[in-house]
This record gives structure tokens, sequence and C-alpha cells, in this order.
């Protein structure tokens, strides 16, 4: 059963709870039966809640890309538009296509992790990653610390942030192994390409033509 499918028939169910118990509250209602209505009528509203805070965080985790073994993340193509400035186009892996002006000599991605122990991976929860962020970086130190720089949302803005939830119980939540992120960084170049895929260790890149791998023999 796919994650969506699942989501879709947890809310169901808290929504057809919430239904039965408003219902059951109304005819308390009519037979002016004061408690029993009190009563429905909190028990309607937990289970709306529930629905609420399952589709919040469901829906954020359906933003996250289940991990299996080394998953495709996105590729990478640069073109210069002047000094130690590029044009960034990514490819993610589930088909958006974004630009981000970019500069500096080296370009990074961060992600998010979150690792499951064997016993949660035996009942479907694969390890989960999400990419967060494309920044530029410079390769000498003075110039990092004094240029200009570039940093580029690669997810859309949460309604809830799981991660900081997560990471508030994550002493509580027995069947999770490990939550951390995970970096990589290589050099810009014009018409270079790169493939970022991310496995059971974090992110890998991987030069995709010549010119990626010209850049990376040239690396400094």
């Amino acid at each position: 059963m796919s994650p969506t499918t699942l989501l879709t028939a947890a809310i169901a169910a808290c929504a057809l709870c919430a239904l039965l118990f408003l219902v059951q509250a109304m005819r308390c209602a009519r037979a002016r039966r004061a408690g029993a209505t009190s009563m429905h009528a909190l028990v309607t509203l937990v289970f709306v809640l529930a629905g609420l805070c399952v589709a919040l965080v469901g829906g954020n985790l359906l933003t996250w890309t289940r991990l299996t073994h080394e998953s495709p993340a996105a590729q990478l193509t640069f073109a210069r538009t002047g000094d130690r400035a590029y044009d960034a186009v990514v490819a993610f892996a589930d088909g958006r296509v974004e630009h981000f002006p970019m500069r500096g000599d080296e370009w990074q991605v961060d992600a998010r992790v979150l690792k499951w122990r064997p016993m949660a991976n035996l009942m479907g929860f694969d390890t989960l990653f999400r990419l967060e962020r494309l920044s530029g970086r410079y390769a000498d130190l003075d110039t990092e610390r004094s240029a200009t720089h570039t940093v580029h949302r690669l997810h859309a803005d949460d309604q809830l942030d799981v991660w900081t939830l997560v990471r508030a119980a994550h002493a509580r939540i027995v069947w999770m192994d490990a939550l951390y992120g995970s970096a990589v960084y290589l050099p810009m170049a014009d018409q270079a390409s790169f493939d970022v895929s991310v496995g059971a260790g974090g992110l890998v890149a991987r030069a995709r033509n010549d010119e990626a791998r010209k850049a990376i023999g040239g690396w400094h």
C-alpha cells in the first residue's frame, strides 16, 4: 500500500469517527442529555484534531523521499554568466526543474535524513530524505568570509516542521535509529553537469559529463 493511500485512509478513518460521534452528540442534544452530549462532542473534537494532525504530519512526510538503496535526488547543470557567477539548472527526481543564480567556485547541496531501525524497516518504514538547500562556496577561505553568498531552498515551505517535532521526541521514538544532516560539494564549471543521489551513508555526487570531470580533475 502506498504512503499516499495510507495517509488518505487514516484521515478518512478520523473523519468517519468524528462524523459518527457528531451524530450521536446531536441525538443526545435532542434528547436533552447534557452529559452525553458534552462527552460525544468532546470525542468528536478529538477525532477532528487527530485528523488534522495526521494530515499535517503525513502531508509533510510525503515531501520526503523513501530511500531503500541509493536513490537519485537531482541533476545539476551549470552555465557561466560572469566571473564566479553561474545559472544552475536543478532537475529533481520528481520531475520539477528550477533555475537558481549562483555565486562562487563550488556548489553545495544539503539534505536531511531520517533513518529507522531494522524492525521498523521490516514494517515498511524506509529511510527518508529531503533536499534542503543549494548554496555557493568559495575555494579561498578569505574570499568565503567576505564575498557575496547565494543560498536557495530546495523544498516548499513547511506548514508543520516535522524535523523539529521528531528531533524533540527522538529519545522517545524507539523505532527511529538516527536523524542527521548530510551535504556534498563539488566545483562549478561552465556546462558541467552532476548527479546527486542519496545512499544509506548520505549524499553522493558524481560527474555526468566531461566538463564536470575536468572540473573535478583540476579542483584545488
